[in-house]
């Protein structure tokens, strides 16, 4: 049996639940997100929550429960609150513009790297060096996150490169004098 998944999704006032047979929808102020869930999971809609059950006897079914009601939170939080995601570009001459519809990052490269923003999120740079990205989907943000982040990931020795903030990154000593 399933702590989370026992637990009930709460509906905020502004958010408004269709619920169809393997389906669902949420609509807030934030936007409008869907998705698919297989016919095993049963959500029943009273008042102002979701209850998520599976059948607890079929292993394979009672390991997804959790899994299954926290991404339905997820899609109930991201249409009410949204997610955000910020990262800090640390070294000489790492900046980021937004042009339209891309991020042009420079990061010693030389060549600037260009990513297309994805549908649903934004992103607002701030002094150059701190990129915040937002959106209603937790996945797209975070993936569009771990996406930039790739390009140049922090590296141990100087601690140059793109980290998400608050991010530790756990530093090394350089060459020791062999003398």
């Amino acid at each position: 049996m399933s702590r989370k998944g026992k637990q009930p999704v709460e509906l905020p006032k502004n958010v408004e639940v269709k619920l169809t047979k393997g389906h669902i929808l949420a609509k807030g102020p934030k936007g409008q997100l869907e998705r698919d869930f297989p016919e095993y999971v049963i959500i029943k809609q009273e008042e102002n929550e979701l209850l998520v059950n599976v059948d607890e006897n079929v292993d394979e079914q009672s390991a997804l429960h959790g899994l299954w009601r926290a991404l339905i939170n997820n899609l109930i939080e991201g249409v009410s609150k949204g997610f955000e995601k910020k990262l800090e570009m640390i070294g000489v001459g790492y900046r980021a513009a937004v042009k339209g519809k891309v991020v042009d990052i420079q990061v010693g490269n030389s060549h600037p790297t260009v990513l297309t923003i994805p549908e649903g999120i934004t992103v607002a740079v701030e002094k150059n060096t701190l990129i915040t990205i937002s959106g209603a989907d937790k996945q797209k943000v975070g993936q569009f996150a771990a996406d930039i982040r790739s390009k140049k990931p922090p590296e141990p020795y100087q601690g140059k490169g793109i980290r998400y903030q608050g991010e530790y990154v756990r530093r090394k000593a350089g060459k020791a004098s062999g003398k």
